[in-house]
């Protein structure tokens, strides 16, 4: 994936994480896809809404975008995702982009 290819998807993404994302690469940030495999939007959903809970349960502070992500996996459902992430200045991110890489349907 390039970085033109990344920032497309992101600049579909309406979210206040993705324009924060996609602020850092534009910066120069690095990035890289998981490319090894796709897994479905549900068992991701699975795995975010439990840590999510947990951090509420804990009194621990969710990343920003975190809820929100939650439930954008959730409403893919069954859908094939690619995970990428882009290592900022302050912050790290987490991408999940369509099987065809084209849109992020999420970023936390």
């Amino acid at each position: 994936m390039k970085r033109d290819d990344l920032q497309s998807a992101l600049d579909r993404d309406d979210s206040t994480s993705a324009r924060a994302a996609l602020a850092e690469l534009r910066a120069g940030s690095d990035f890289e896809l998981f490319r090894t495999q796709t897994v479905s939007a549900h068992e991701l959903w699975d795995i975010w809404s439990h840590r999510h809970q947990v951090m509420l349960d804990t009194g621990v502070t969710p990343r920003p975008g975190m809820a929100e992500a939650v439930d954008r996996l959730h409403a893919a459902g069954s859908a094939r995702i690619y995970l990428a992430t882009i290592t900022g200045s302050h912050r790290r991110f987490i991408v999940f982009l369509t099987e065809d890489l084209t849109r992020s349907i999420a970023c936390t």
